[in-house]
């Protein structure tokens, strides 16, 4: 009875120390043995203690040695398209730039001498108004430096949204031509003579300057300078990674194109939502002028003072001055350039 007693004992004591043990082994397995797989698969990479790496095979290698060039053209060529891209950032605007984007056919010289004539048909308008001459030359200054400018820009801005608006579907049929068989050349030989201006042109170009052998992604470059967008970029990268490094053109060409309508779907999303901060600002910045105009019209002896006395003419010229500040920083608050 005392022996069982004791034997049945032992027996619990010794399932009690596997148990701790097996617990103990389970927690601390892991601890012990990190160091040593760790030092084996280290030993493993660097080809030490009789162990070498698996050799690969010839294609492999071959294909992964394509894989790292063609890497480092995208890499280099992205590089240089980057750095073309600051340097002309940095340069200013030319006035013969900006009459070449804006479509016109004409030296800057006739843009001078017709700003010229403007300013002249200003001052001798105001004179003949009645306004004093210190009121007529500013007013001149403005017609010459100014208006014309302004024309200019306004110009230029209707051309590059009409191009804009046309871009993606001239992508669109350089991608079906691709697809369909067709080089590159003349997928934009069909654009060229299938789509009006201002695409058509600017295709048209791109097209006689590879007579003349210029590749294509420099006839792209040539047309950005024509048309300064940020899309006609894209394609002049798209192209550009295309000729050094190979790739399915139309693929590339096909997301391009759903880039440009999702851009072009985001600039019509801030236009609608920061078109109720225009009419606003519209709103303030006419209703100085509409109300002198209705008070000169209602009682014009009641305004006879701010034009007759030369106090009165420094007031509305200084008025005017803040009106056309306070204008500007209206218009670039609720201008967005994406």
């Amino acid at each position: 009875m005392f022996l069982g007693e004791d034997f049945a004992q032992l027996v619990f004591l010794g399932l009690v120390a596997a148990a701790v043990g097996g617990v103990a082994l389970v927690l601390l397995m892991p601890l012990l043995t990190s160091g040593s797989a760790a030092q084996r698969v280290k030993a493993i990479s660097e080809g030490k203690k009789g162990f070498s790496p698996p050799r690969k095979s010839f294609a492999a290698k071959l294909l992964e040695g394509g894989k790292d060039n063609r890497r480092k053209q995208i890499e280099e060529s992205i590089r240089q398209i980057e750095q073309t891209g600051k340097k002309e950032r940095a340069k200013r605007l030319s006035l013969r730039a900006m009459i070449a984007q804006a479509g016109l056919d004409f030296t800057p010289r006739v843009f001078w001498l017709m700003s010229f004539g403007v300013g002249v048909v200003v001052i001798l308008a105001a004179l003949v108004l009645g306004m004093p001459i210190y009121v007529a030359l500013p007013a001149g200054f403005v017609g010459m430096f100014g208006l014309p400018r302004w024309l200019l820009g306004f110009l230029r801005r209707r051309r590059l949204n009409l191009f804009l608006d046309d871009f993606a579907d001239a992508i669109d049929v350089m991608v079906r031509g691709l697809r369909s068989g067709l080089p590159i050349s003349d997928a934009m030989r069909i654009i060229a003579g299938e789509t009006g201006p201002p695409v058509g042109p600017e295709f048209i170009e791109v097209i006689e300057g590879q007579r003349i052998g210029l590749t294509i992604d420099q006839g792209i470059e040539r047309m950005y300078e024509r048309v300064p967008l940020a899309e006609v970029r894209f394609l002049g990268i798209v192209i550009a990674i295309q000729s050094k490094a190979g790739g399915n053109l139309s693929e590339a060409l096909s997301n391009l194109s759903k880039v440009l309508r999702d851009r072009k779907r985001m600039k019509a999303k801030i236009r609608s939502a920061s078109q109720e901060a225009k009419s606003s600002a519209a709103i303030i910045g006419s209703m100085p002028i509409l109300l002198l105009g209705f008070i000169s019209w209602a009682n014009p002896t009641y305004m006879d003072p701010m034009y007759s006395t030369m106090a009165g003419n420094l007031m509305l010229v200084g008025s005017g001055i803040w009106m056309v500040m306070g204008i500007l920083v209206m218009k670039k608050m609720i201008n967005f350039d994406i």
